[in-house]
């Protein structure tokens, strides 16, 4: 073996070069620009009035108070939000991959019938909207107004999510189908049991898109509900946030205030604690995601 076929090539070696360093260098100084505002959003929510007046920048507050935090839920608006959320959820999430997932299988076989024509309807959707008006006016003749399901079907199908889903069945071999068909298995069966086993990335990407957008789902919620107590979590952040905003404008000074109606600390606070849930949502599906978007995102 010649000296040039022994010799370990240069992007495997593990010493870091000029290049490594100043890439490290570059990305930290990224990610300090993300977490320091939002480290900055935690600690405002936990600080005073007249400590937020002296440093809006604050790192860590010297005086920490829980004033925002119940202020927010004193009257238990957001707990209301929280709970018709979770209802969008718990219904919307099934319903949208049932949708997806079914609507993407047909589409993925070749030998689905008027294939092309179903997928341009569908491509067309996504140049070309309706409106919310006759979205309005559909839901009204299905006497939805006014309730969660017009929400839930407002934004229960997405074509995009659909066509990420069609691509990553056709990456999958079809002699695995054709083996289940010579089985007898119906194509229900070969969906449930054989395609969707071997989805798990796809799926968890998909669930991870639909559920972030039922978590800040508002616009739907503002023109199809009427009642406080059915509105979703986003929609209650914002009656909060215009209510304190108000009280501020208001008020002619910081202390004119008042430690129960602190503006801007009722805000970081409502902030941080619609976060949370889907902050925790998104690491249990991480290690899926990357290869569910790649994978689906590209026609193999």
């Amino acid at each position: 073996m010649s000296t040039m076929a022994r010799k370990k090539p240069k992007f495997l070696s593990n010493k870091m070069t000029v290049i490594d360093y100043f890439i490290l260098f570059v990305l930290s100084v990224m990610a300090l620009l993300i977490l320091i505002p939002f480290w900055n959003v935690i600690m405002i929510s936990f600080a005073t009035p007249k400590e937020y007046a002296e440093n809006p920048l604050l790192m860590f507050p010297k005086e920490f108070t829980l004033d925002s935090y119940t202020a927010l839920f004193s009257d238990g608006s957001i707990l209301t939000g929280y709970w018709n959320t979770t209802k969008l959820l718990v219904i919307g999430l099934p319903l949208s991959l049932f949708l997806t997932t079914s609507m993407a299988y047909g589409l993925s076989r070749n030998k689905f019938p008027g294939k092309k024509l179903i997928f341009f309807l569908v491509l067309f959707t996504m140049i070309f909207n309706g409106g919310i008006v006759p979205l309005y006016l559909v839901m009204k003749s299905l006497h939805l107004t006014g309730t969660l399901m017009s929400v839930i079907l407002a934004g229960s199908f997405s074509a995009f999510n659909m066509i990420l889903m069609m691509n990553y069945f056709h990456s999958l071999p079809e002699s695995l189908m054709e083996s289940a068909r010579l089985d007898g298995a119906g194509e229900w069966r070969i969906l449930f049991s054989v395609v969707l086993p071997l989805a798990a990335p796809i799926i968890a990407t998909i669930t991870l898109f639909y559920g972030v957008a039922y978590w800040n789902s508002w616009y739907d919620a503002m023109i199809f509900l009427r009642r406080q107590d059915q509105l979703p979590l986003q929609n209650v952040l914002r009656a909060i946030i215009v209510e304190s905003s108000t009280n501020a404008s208001n008020a002619s000074s910081v202390d004119a205030v008042g430690k129960n109606s602190f503006s801007t600390g009722m805000k970081m606070a409502a902030v941080f604690v619609t976060m949370v849930p889907i902050m925790c949502f998104f690491p249990l599906l991480q290690k899926h995601f990357a290869k569910g978007v790649l994978t689906g995102a590209i026609k193999t």
